[in-house]
C-alpha cells in the first residue's frame, strides 16, 4: 500500500498531467488514503476535472473538494445571462426532457429542478450546465422517477457489473429497495468503486445509490 506521501506525489503529478488543469493553484494533502484538493480555480470545469484526476489516482481511497471556484473578470456574467445560457444549452441536447427542467440561478450557482425518468437524463444536464461559463457550481436537485422493479434493477445492475471488464462483480453485493440501490463489498481501486456506482446509476427507475464499497489496493 502506498504511503500518504507517496499518494500526495503521485495526485500532483496526475494534476500537471491533465491539460484542463492549472495545477500551480491547487495544493494536495493526503491522510489515511484520503485526498484533499485546496485553493481556487478560474471555472466550475476546471473543479471538475482536478477532481477527477485525483480519483483516477491508484490508491486514492476518497477525495474531499475543497477547491473554490473564482470567476475571471471575462468570465463573470448576471445570473439572468446564465441562467438563459443554461436553458438554451439544454434544449439543444437531445438526452434532456429540457421541459421537465427548471433553473434557477443565484450568485452564479445554478440549481437543478425537476423529475426525469432515467439518471442518464439527470447526469447529462449537470454536464451541460457545468459547461456553461459564469457558473460557479450546481446543485442538482432533478429527481427520477422509479419505472421498474426493485428485482429488475437489482437484476440489470448485476448484469451491468458482469459486463464491465473493471469491475469484479464476485466482489460486490446489491441490494435494491423501492429505486434505491445499495452496493456492498471490497474493490481494488478508486475507478473500479466509480465504475460499479456508475453502472448502478445508469440502471433504469434508479433515484438513490448508497455506494458502502470499501478500497484495499
Amino acid at each position: 500500500m502506498k504511503s500518504d506521501s507517496a499518494l500526495q506525489d503521485d495526485v500532483l503529478e496526475e494534476l500537471k498531467w491533465e491539460p484542463s488543469v492549472n495545477a500551480a493553484h491547487i495544493g494536495v494533502s493526503v491522510k489515511d488514503g484520503i485526498v484533499t484538493l485546496s485553493g481556487h480555480v478560474p471555472s466550475f470545469v476546471e473543479k471538475y476535472a482536478a477532481e477527477k484526476a485525483a480519483k483516477r489516482v491508484y490508491g486514492v481511497k476518497a477525495v474531499a473538494d475543497e477547491l473554490d471556484v473564482k470567476l475571471a473578470d471575462s468570465n463573470r456574467r448576471s445570473d439572468e445571462d446564465i441562467a438563459r445560457a443554461c436553458l438554451d444549452a439544454l434544449k439543444f441536447n437531445a438526452s434532456v426532457p429540457a421541459e421537465r427542467i427548471k433553473i434557477i440561478v443565484r450568485n452564479n450557482w445554478v440549481t437543478l429542478e425537476g423529475e426525469v425518468e432515467w439518471q442518464y437524463q439527470k447526469d447529462a444536464a449537470v454536464t451541460v450546465v457545468r459547461e456553461q461559463s459564469g457558473v460557479s457550481g450546481i446543485t442538482n436537485a432533478i429527481t427520477v422517477k422509479p419505472t421498474v422493479s426493485p428485482r429488475d434493477v437489482r437484476n440489470q445492475i448485476e448484469a451491468a457489473f458482469k459486463r464491465n471488464a473493471e469491475i469484479d462483480s464476485r466482489r460486490i453485493s446489491v441490494e435494491s429497495h423501492d429505486g434505491k440501490v445499495i452496493l456492498h463489498g471490497n474493490v481494488r481501486s478508486w475507478v473500479e468503486r466509480d465504475q460499479a456506482q456508475q453502472a448502478a446509476w445508469a440502471a433504469p427507475g434508479v433515484t438513490g445509490v448508497e455506494n458502502h464499497i470499501t478500497i484495499s489496493p
